[in-house]
């Protein structure tokens, strides 16, 4: 608790301390280099075990039916504490959690690359994500309220929302190096010197105010809301190995959405709820919410397919898989920077928002027409573009409109709610989409190799034949589908998001919000 004076109204309400000078720009833009390097460790880990998974397994002797706790027991615990952890954020300080955040990732890593055991590995992917929760959302609330000038905000919204956007393909590409040419324990291990690196730079140019005045944290939103998260998220991961209709998927997503749906009437009659009403009633504010969400379905269906389809299908090595999505980075990289920041500031989000979603529902429909001979340069590469320029062009605004505006107080939790669409959405999208290939697939392969042993005999060369054109046809259907939710992003943005460009309305953030500004 500080004991420095207070003033009637500081940063972060009543009673908290007054804000310091605004540091000088070098010290800031060196802070955004350890929030980015953070918010990087923590995306790419949603994919970086991905290529490495057959090897994990192999040397863990993990079941088929256990091996997917590898990646369901990050995403269940990032993706249902994230508003625990940001309302933590907001009510301890976001430099702390931010920092603490950072160790504990370090710790759970190492703890998952040495383990030897599936058990023990699946407990520090979830330690993982249980940090990671704290550490998203101190991330970008840290960056919210830091960059209040209207310019710099859009460059270091350009190259947060390039890492949002990217990160999970730079997670295939690191994925693919460390397995092949070292093993699959340093997935695990190289968060450790990003940790280490990334907290060395916090505690020398980082700088909080933590509030004087807290409240107290809402436990039955927490358990309400929290719950209804863990619970949505698990259905949706059970979904895909035992399908939309199974008992247990059912009850699990209707025992989510009843939780959320009582999480929503408490928030109206708590004292001090987890999640204020109005930080989601804002039309611009939801909108970006529900943009996020639907964008991110589509995209990690394309990851999961496409990862499939280079090695399964064509036959690519790991290495080369993940080389293989490299034009898809760096043109969401280049598009976020170069473009997205640029324009920000001259024209309404909606206006990159609608176009960027568009050009990304056209690259996911060119990967519609895949074949089973290699298509990389004919019809993965030119879809690759697109979707990364499409990307590029929502990311940035997405995440800029959601937290434009907010109270200091409130930066954390709004800032894990759009991790959470960012998050849950890729746990549904995973789920959806993958069924949608399966079951079309399976049926496609079913019919064919009836129609073969009609004609003649069944040979493996026949099989293997008609197993491939299956496997691709389900990723045609399920790609399409994305296409067509992402298509719907374009459509929600372009109705409910009405900003207006940054200079021609209220200023990013309050210069009282240099309280949480990296000195």
């Amino acid at each position: 608790m500080s004991s420095s004076p207070t003033s009637p109204r500081g940063p972060d309400g009543p009673g908290s301390a007054p804000a310091p000078a605004e540091p000088p720009d070098s010290r800031r833009w060196w802070g955004l280099v350890v929030i980015a390097l953070a918010q990087l460790m923590v995306v790419l880990d949603a994919t970086v075990v991905n290529i490495a998974l057959p090897s994990a397994q192999r040397d863990l002797h993990m079941s088929d039916g256990d091996r997917q706790w590898v990646i369901t027991a990050y995403t269940l615990a990032f993706g249902g504490l994230l508003l625990l952890g940001g309302k933590v954020a907001d009510l301890v300080g976001r430099k702390r959690t931010f920092t603490v955040g950072l160790v504990g990732f370090a710790v759970a890593s190492a703890l998952g690359g040495a383990a030897h055991t599936s058990t023990l590995l699946f407990c520090a992917r979830a330690l993982q994500g249980v940090f990671a929760a704290v550490l998203a959302p101190s991330a970008l609330s840290l960056l919210t309220t830091t960059f209040t000038d209207v310019k710099e905000r859009s460059k270091a919204f350009g190259i947060y929302g390039a890492i949002a956007g990217g990160g999970s393909a730079i997670g295939l590409i690191a994925g693919g190096l460390l397995t092949e040419y070292l093993n699959w324990r340093w997935c695990l291990y190289v968060n450790i010197p990003i940790a280490l690196g990334a907290l060395a730079g916090a505690l020398l140019l980082l700088h909080d105010h933590r509030p004087t005045h807290r409240p107290r944290l809402d436990i039955p939103g927490v358990l309400l809301g929290c719950g209804g998260l863990v619970a949505v998220v698990y259905g949706c991961s059970k979904a895909e190995p035992l399908g939309w209709v199974d008992p247990l998927v059912l009850a699990l997503l209707a025992g989510g959405v009843a939780l959320l749906a009582a999480f929503t009437w408490w928030q109206t009659r708590a004292p001090s709820p987890l999640l204020p009403p109005h930080i989601i009633r804002d039309r611009n504010r939801g909108g970006a919410f529900l943009t996020m969400g639907l964008a991110v379905i589509a995209m990690f269906g394309m990851f999961l397919f496409m990862t499939y389809y280079l090695q399964v299908v064509l036959g690519y090595s790991p290495v080369r898989t993940g080389m293989a999505f490299l034009p898809l980075t760096a043109a969401i990289v280049l598009t976020s920077t170069q473009i997205s920041a640029r324009l920000m500031t001259h024209v309404p989000p909606r206006t990159l928002m609608v176009p960027g979603a568009l050009l990304a529902a056209v690259g996911l429909f060119l990967l519609t027409f895949l074949t089973v001979e290699p298509a990389y340069v004919s019809h993965v590469l030119p879809a690759e573009i697109l979707v990364g320029i499409g990307m590029g062009l929502t990311f940035m605004p997405v995440m800029a409109t959601a937290t434009a505006g907010v109270a200091p107080a409130e930066s954390g939790v709004t800032s894990a709610t759009v991790n959470t669409a960012q998050q849950v959405g890729g746990s549904v999208g995973t789920a959806l989409l993958n069924t949608i290939a399966t079951t079309t697939s399976a049926t496609y392969i079913a019919a064919h190799l009836e129609s073969a042993a009609a004609e003649g005999p069944l040979t493996p060369a026949v099989r293997d034949a008609v197993t491939k054109e299956g496997v691709v046809h389900g990723f045609h259907v399920a790609i399409g589908w994305g296409a067509g939710i992402m298509l719907l992003a374009a459509v929600v943005s372009g109705l409910l998001v009405t900003a207006r460009a940054p200079k021609h309305s209220t200023p990013a953030g309050d210069p009282a919000q240099a309280a949480d500004a990296i000195a």
